[in-house]
């Protein structure tokens, strides 16, 4: 669509029977990876979390938490409807994945819409990759930052609505609920994974910014379709307001001192990685001549060169390159992570040619659907923060086809039905080699998952839960030893703590941190058994055999010299070392 116009075309028969097919495609793929796997040390850390919400007890002032809290208050309050049972994270997690796609596909359409040939066809073509790397189709469980790309894709959403179609007339009441309910989507996301959610909102209210000072300098680029100021000045009152809101809640609640504390200046001190691995992202071998090569192909499109037929092939065949050898690349390795790698290559360069476009772009003005590309990128290089490209992408492959989506949306008219043909490329290159990459559970490399059938728990609580290995035969062992040996008034510390044992057991932490390893646990070993006499703690559980690849407890070896002063040993299970207080 021209300019920032929000106008869309009604929606269709086939429409419906798409969003449909979507929604329950992409959740039966997330319940179909849950019956398969399950990540105890992130399922420790996000249910016995969420536990200790529902229980009353007090984040950020009564135990410490890294991040912020909406995630753990969702499935908090899920835990206070319906009780503790594991298929309820897993069947949250196949909606919001479900819905994220629909987001997904809404919002490409509305980019492509009056801008490519068969724009509908085109997004949906877009959209089909993500039943298999949707919100949660890599990572299957419910986390943080998988609900925090859904908030921005909501938030997209509610931008993309921000004010009704041209010519046509709202109440007043409705005029203020438009951006008020995009300036409240725009916060929301912070207050689910920081480094994700306020690059995002910066972006939004920068952009803003903008086009508000634009409007009132010189005449918009498109008068018909423009955001009217007044509605810009709404949408900043309400971001500002729900922004005030949150900390107010936050002050009264956990005290906001806490909570930065543990949010952003430890988290920043365990977490932020130094400038030189941030860019790492950009300095893969083949980013060298698959930037060139699609690029070259886009280029030529926007040039006189492009009303020959030979040279429109030409340069669809140089930007489809990159993408047909991901795909080569794929049937040539039998390496997982070879696999991998090449298909998460296609990352920088996209980026890379989404950045560019976007910048280009602007010359035409500066209007809401071309502020679009760069709200996503703030979005997606502040997931980078956490682990940088290999680790952080498997929430934000959504955000990935927006960008693609706008990038297509820019090819010139006399060439629009390339768009189709490089947007059907690109969908293939990533069904097929996303697919496998999310079936071979590579993002999941971290965990240990043996090639054989998956052992599904019988503990109620967990009850749906499975994946291969002893590891959960092993937990309901331990399960069974606490429930006829240790009394249920004394306080457990559980080592390194890779196992949801609070919420199987209903037991009540009496420890302020649950799980143990750099980015969560402040202690050193010393203060962990100071901290322990601190908290009368009568029982140490040490797990011997861990899921995890590597062991995540810092200073292991001394902080099991300073236990074995204080404690006997006192059984030995099946991955389990159980200690006593002497």
């Amino acid at each position: 669509m021209p300019g920032n116009s929000i106008r869309t075309g009604s929606w269709r028969r086939t429409d419906i029977t798409l969003v449909i097919g979507l929604f329950l495609a992409t959740t039966a793929f997330t319940l179909w990876q849950n019956s398969r796997v399950a990540v105890l040390w992130d399922l420790s850390y996000l249910l016995d979390t969420s536990y200790r919400f529902a229980l009353g007890q007090t984040p950020y002032r009564d135990f410490p938490l890294v991040h912020p809290p909406l995630t753990f208050l969702i499935q908090s309050l899920l835990i206070r409807i319906a009780g503790r049972h594991y298929l309820l994270p897993v069947l949250y997690a196949a909606i919001i994945s479900g819905l994220g796609t629909i987001l997904t596909w809404r919002i490409s359409l509305r980019v492509l819409e009056n801008r490519v040939v068969n724009a509908r066809f085109v997004s949906m073509i877009l959209t089909l990759p993500l039943i298999f790397f949707g919100v949660h189709g890599i990572y299957p469980h419910p986390i943080y930052d998988c609900d925090c790309a859904f908030a921005i894709l909501a938030a997209i959403f509610f931008l993309q609505h921000i004010q009704p179609p041209a010519g046509e007339q709202e109440s007043p009441f409705r005029q203020w609920l438009r951006p008020s309910i995009a300036g409240a989507a725009a916060v929301l996301p912070v207050f689910f994974k920081q480094n994700m959610g306020l690059p995002f909102l910066l972006a939004v209210v920068g952009g803003t910014l903008f086009m508000l000072l634009q409007t009132a300098t010189r005449k918009p680029v498109d008068p018909r379709s423009a955001i009217q100021p007044s509605t810009m000045l709404r949408f900043l009152v309400a971001a500002a307001a729900s922004s005030i809101a949150g900390i107010l809640l936050l002050q009264f609640t956990v005290g906001l001192g806490n909570y930065l504390q543990w949010t952003v200046h430890f988290a920043a001190q365990r977490r932020l990685p130094g400038f030189a691995d941030m860019i790492s992202v950009y300095q893969q071998p083949s980013f060298w001549w698959t930037t060139p090569t699609l690029g070259c192909g886009l280029i030529i499109l926007h040039t006189r060169l492009a009303r020959h037929l030979w040279i429109r092939i030409l340069a669809l065949s140089l930007a489809c390159a990159p993408f047909v050898a991901t795909l080569i690349f794929l049937f040539l390795s039998d390496d997982l992570d070879d696999r991998a790698d090449d298909l998460l290559a296609l990352w920088p360069l996209l980026l890379v040619a989404a950045a560019i476009s976007a910048l280009f772009a602007l010359r035409k003005g500066i209007t809401l659907s071309r502020l679009l590309p760069f709200f996503v990128l703030a979005a997606i290089h502040g997931t980078f923060l956490s682990q940088q490209l290999w680790g952080s992408t498997y929430a934000i492959w959504p955000l990935l086809i927006l960008l693609i989506a706008t990038l297509l949306a820019e090819i010139p008219p006399a060439s629009s039905k390339i768009a189709l043909v490089l947007a059907s490329v690109i969908s293939a290159t990533f069904l097929v080699c996303g697919s496998l990459y999310a079936l071979g559970h590579e993002r999941l490399n971290y965990i240990q998952l043996p090639d054989a059938p998956p052992h599904r728990d019988s503990l109620p609580a967990l009850r749906g839960m499975a994946t291969p290995g002893p590891y959960l035969a092993d937990f309901e062992e331990l399960v069974d030893f606490a429930n006829n040996e240790i009394p249920p008034q004394d306080g457990i510390l559980l080592l390194p703590g890779e196992e949801p044992f609070f919420y199987a057991t209903g037991r009540i932490p009496r420890f302020p941190v649950q799980i143990f390893d750099q980015t969560t646990d402040p202690y050193s070993a010393a203060e962990l058994m100071q901290e322990a006499r601190k908290r009368n703690i009568k029982w140490v559980i040490v797990k011997t055999r861990l899921q995890s690849n590597a062991d995540p407890l810092p200073d292991r070896e001394l902080t099991m010299n300073l236990i074995q002063q204080e404690f006997r040993q006192h059984k030995r299970l099946d991955g389990y070392d159980v200690y006593r207080r002497r």
